[in-house]
């Protein structure tokens, strides 16, 4: 279980865990891809940049079935996702009140 809390390293946990789940899971990442306009082949370089890993998290967080499943396989409430992503880089750029 991802702790709730909004520190840049637990916020940064969460991203990595989130990217991690959107690389195992056939459907989410040719989309991820797709609308990031990353290859594969960059996606560590691109894990490096400013905003990327908020970015990450608003992936997750723009489609609520998705934002449900990876909360529920890391043991995270929405809520600390969502805060997870203000917490790091760039994350106050994207906003999504509706959890």
């Amino acid at each position: 279980m991802l702790k709730d809390t909004t520190t840049p390293s637990d916020a940064e946990a969460v991203a990595i865990a989130a990217l991690g789940f959107i690389a195992a899971d056939p459907e989410l990442l040719p989309r991820f891809l797709a609308l990031t306009g990353i290859e594969v082949s960059s996606i560590r370089a691109a894990a490096l940049e400013p905003g990327f890993l908020a970015g990450v998290l608003q992936f997750i967080a723009a489609h609520e079935p998705t934002l449900l499943r990876f909360a529920e396989a890391t043991g995270t409430p929405p809520r600390a996702i969502l805060a997870a992503q203000r917490a790091l880089p760039q994350g106050d750029d994207f906003h999504d009140s509706s959890i």
